[in-house]
């Protein structure tokens, strides 16, 4: 399982209480029960965030949750942006989210099962995980994506 920035950013978001006690849920519950990474990508948009006190508590999630870290090779990079640049021309995601297909791409890039995120709008909804898939399929990367939020997989005890 992968998480995007917006899973990170939301164990700080005081506006949105129900988003912020559901992954804080999943942090303590489920990491056991996934194996969870982030990308260098995430880092990088943590790096960017303006506040410096919610940059820093940010950067801490990874540190706190020991969360590991992919960094693609270059030559990896380069297959992974040029997936990435498909999904804008395909117009599955928007022309000014280059990061969001990023966050795709590397997912597909190294087969990973669900793709984590609280951003519905352009990633976690079954309209773009539908777009996703079959264009990946056209491009010979035949194994699903799922774009899902923490409550598609916390569950139950």
């Amino acid at each position: 399982m992968y998480l995007d920035t917006s899973i990170i950013s939301f164990v700080y978001a005081d506006d949105a209480p129900e988003k912020q006690s559901l992954t804080n849920e999943f942090f303590r519950k489920y990491l056991s029960v996934y194996d969870v990474r982030v990308s260098s990508l995430v880092l990088t948009e943590i790096g960017n965030t303006n506040n410096i006190a919610l940059r820093n508590k940010l950067k801490s999630v990874i540190e706190k949750y020991d969360l590991p870290v992919i960094n693609a090779e270059s030559e990896d990079q380069e297959k992974i942006f040029d997936l990435a640049r498909m999904y804008l021309k395909e117009r599955i995601i928007p022309q000014k989210k280059f990061d969001d297909a990023v966050h795709v791409a590397i997912c597909v890039y190294y087969e990973f099962d669900i793709l984590l995120s609280w951003n519905f709008r352009h990633l976690a909804n079954i309209d773009k995980q539908i777009r996703v898939n079959a264009a990946n399929k056209k491009q010979g990367y035949l194994k699903e994506l799922y774009l899902l939020n923490p409550m598609e997989v916390i569950y139950e005890d």
